[in-house]
């Protein structure tokens, strides 16, 4: 199963010369450099361009790094004018020269992929103008793409005519699904504005994807963060690009950081390594191929990955888990995609039964991976069996997404009471706020009457079920 190979932006180190973005680039141990031509780096309209291309492709070979080329520069084309013009201004030959003098480069290059976007719509151009332009002026683009042997990767930007996966691939199809036209997909993007996950829009796009651009953000706000700071799943995106083996770059996108570059890139490196270490990436590969590999794999996780809780504010890792149960429900997904139903509750139960506490909680914290019918009644003997004991962390990981879609109310309520009693956080339960009702609040209501008369102080998580 290939990889991506994993990139940082220049646009990320706009205060820095670029021969020295590129050397802490690769110490940092990125593959390749996104590179946005723009007037300190590689300004496509300079008198010695040919010299500066000559340059900075010994530059690129030293370090061993790939490159794809960004044309996302904001004011290289106009002063005044952020991103001004693009490819439905009224201007649009200004943007179309630019983008053909970048594929020129990036073929100069030896560069993979040019990337570009629409841009914004003006408010005096109705959507039939601004689609003809776009379309002609990809056209022309295309074709000197086609001259030059390069790839052209177009971007679904939020807030421009192309800002989904749907239109980008409406336009290829408008220019007669051309080979060398092809989509970027900037993760967070997805993220921001469209319908699917990352992780999904990846698996639509499959052999279509010629770049990929990483980075966090937030639903409805297209605003580029660190990783851990918005709400993307990277794990599962990375996985992703593994799945439909997309192997070209995948390069950070950051480019509001540079005030910061070296730490913010050493810092997306290190997320990056934990969410899909090398390891992890093969034993997902090998579960695929060979179901029954999972028994050997399963209890090496932690040595291999770690243990480190996935959210600082949750140090023990009871709410949101741990970096090794991340990783085993990975390979719990793994096995759920190849082996037969039956056979995947029987393993379920086998790795639970035979595993030390850490292997439990993996288990039951990737059952609500793996739902299936056939799984079921075997997931509530893993529950039920979790909620005997004394084990807080064990009690957490069984309260879970799949207690609360199939646990019984009787059993429910004695596991939030649970909670209660041995300290886990209210947080750790699933739904609880859906699930909750007036034998769950008579319940809570006597524990913290019988803690008053006893002269005990009553838990805030108690409190709060009793006043929600």
């Amino acid at each position: 199963m290939s990889g991506p190979r994993l990139g940082y932006g220049s646009n990320g180190f706009g205060d820095h010369r670029l021969p020295d973005a590129l050397a802490v680039i690769a110490e940092l141990g990125y593959e390749g450099v996104a590179l946005t031509l723009d007037h300190h780096h590689l300004n496509p309209f300079a008198d010695d361009l040919a010299e500066q291309v000559r340059s900075v492709r010994r530059e690129l070979g030293r370090h061993g790094l790939s490159v794809v080329v960004e044309t996302g520069a904001r004011y290289l084309l106009d002063p005044r004018r952020k991103h001004h013009p693009t490819l439905v201004s009224e201007d649009v030959e200004r943007r179309v020269d630019f983008l053909r003098r970048a594929v020129r480069v990036a073929a100069d290059l030896g560069a993979e992929v040019v990337s570009f976007w629409s841009g914004v719509q003006p408010s005096d151009v109705d959507d039939e103008l601004a689609a003809g332009r776009l379309l002609d002026g990809t056209g022309r683009v295309l074709d000197e793409a086609r001259r030059h042997g390069v790839v052209l990767g177009l971007e679904p930007e939020p807030g421009m005519v192309v800002d989904t996966v749907d239109r980008a691939l409406a336009v290829r199809e408008r220019l007669g699904d051309p080979q060398h036209l092809g989509i970027t997909l900037d993760v967070g993007h997805c993220v921001a504005v469209e319908a699917d996950s990352a992780a999904e829009c990846v698996r639509r796009l499959g052999p279509l994807l010629v770049h990929v651009q990483l980075d966090d953000m937030r639903p409805g706000v297209h605003e580029h963060l660190e990783f851990g700071d918005g709400e993307l799943d990277l794990p599962a995106t990375l996985e992703a690009l593994s799945e439909v083996g997309y192997s070209g770059l995948a390069a950070v996108e950051l480019p509001r950081h540079g005030h910061a570059a070296p730490v913010v890139a050493e810092r997306a490196m290190a997320a990056l390594r934990q969410a899909w270490p090398p390891w992890l990436a093969e034993a997902v590969a090998s579960v695929r191929r060979d179901p029954a590999s999972i028994g050997a794999l399963f209890p090496a996780v932690g040595r291999e990955v770690g243990r480190a809780p996935l959210r600082r504010d949750d140090p023990h890792g009871a709410v949101h888990g741990t970096v090794d149960d991340r990783a085993r429900t990975r390979l719990l997904v793994a096995l759920a995609d190849t082996a037969a139903p039956e056979a995947l509750a029987a393993e379920l139960a086998q790795l639970y039964r035979y595993g030390d506490d850490a292997e439990r909680r993996g288990v039951l914290r990737g059952l609500a991976a793996v739902d299936r019918a056939e799984v079921v009644p075997t997931g509530l003997e893993l529950v039920g069996d979790a909620l005997r004991t004394n084990d807080p962390r064990l009690v957490a990981a069984a309260l879970g997404p799949f207690a609360a879609r199939h646990l019984d109310d009787h059993a429910w309520r004695h596991g939030v009471l649970k909670c209660l009693f041995t300290g886990v956080p209210l947080a750790a339960v699933a739904d609880w706020r859906g699930r909750r009702d007036d034998e769950l609040h008579r319940m809570v209501a006597d524990y913290a009457a019988e803690r008053r008369a006893a002269g005990r102080a009553v838990p805030a998580d108690a409190r709060t079920l009793l006043e929600s």
